[in-house]
Parts: C-alpha cells; sequence; structure tokens
C-alpha cells in the first residue's frame, strides 16, 4: 500500500517537473503564447505593476494591468532564479532601462548578485474582431 501511494504522489508530481526542465526560453513562450509584442519602452510605472515572475536565467515579466512587459537584462540574467527575491531601487516612481535589481535568495535572504535592467518589452493580446 505505501508503495501504491509512493507512486501516487511521483504521478501526481511529474508534471510539475517537467514543466521546469523546459528552457527559459520554453518557459518564456508559453507565458506569452497569444500575446503580441509592441513597441519597447525605457521605463514602466511601478504603482501600476501587479506583480513580477522571473524566468530562469533569462528574463523578469512585469505585469501591468492585462499587459506584461518583458525585460531581459543587460547583464547578470543568468543569476536569476524564480525563487529570488527582487529588491530595487528607484529615484521617482517608474522603473527604468538603466536601473539595477539586487537578487536576494529567498530561503536564506541572502543577496547573491544583481541584473542591470534592459528595455521593456510590452506584450498584449490582441482585440478580437
Amino acid at each position: 500500500m505505501l508503495k501504491t501511494m509512493l507512486l501516487a504522489a511521483v504521478a501526481i508530481a511529474t508534471p510539475a517537473v517537467a514543466a521546469h526542465r523546459d528552457t527559459p526560453d520554453v518557459q518564456l513562450q508559453k507565458v506569452l503564447d497569444g500575446r503580441v509584442a509592441g513597441k519597447p519602452v525605457n521605463c514602466i510605472s511601478l504603482s501600476d505593476a501587479n506583480s513580477s515572475q522571473i524566468i530562469n536565467g533569462k528574463a523578469i515579466i512585469y505585469r501591468v494591468g492585462g499587459r506584461l512587459y518583458v525585460n531581459e537584462p543587460q547583464s547578470g540574467a543568468a543569476s536569476l532564479r524564480d525563487d529570488d527575491i527582487l529588491v530595487t531601487r528607484t529615484f521617482g516612481s517608474q522603473l527604468c532601462s538603466i536601473d539595477m535589481v539586487r537578487l536576494v535568495d529567498r530561503a536564506s535572504r541572502y543577496p547573491h548578485g544583481f541584473v542591470s535592467l534592459g528595455k521593456f518589452v510590452p506584450y498584449t493580446k490582441p482585440k478580437a474582431g
């Protein structure tokens, strides 16, 4: 019976593990599926940002309303991990391509690197019709 329970637990966990094995490019494509890229911008309003998501070693995605802004850092992207805490120090109400973001390990709370942001590429869902 214990063996059956263990096999069931493994079967349930397998899809989540398989999703983590996707390359960063595939993970990003899945998040952006059905969306169209717009013209890159230098800054986004932090007060309008609802959430952020990290694609390991690749990008930070900021959700602003129904729009996703993808930032592929100019440097330090290899340090990005999906369990990082992003610590941002800005001068004003906007997050811009000249800003730096410190990366802090969620478990240990110890800083382990930083990224230098690039431009923000907006992605929106096309209007039906």
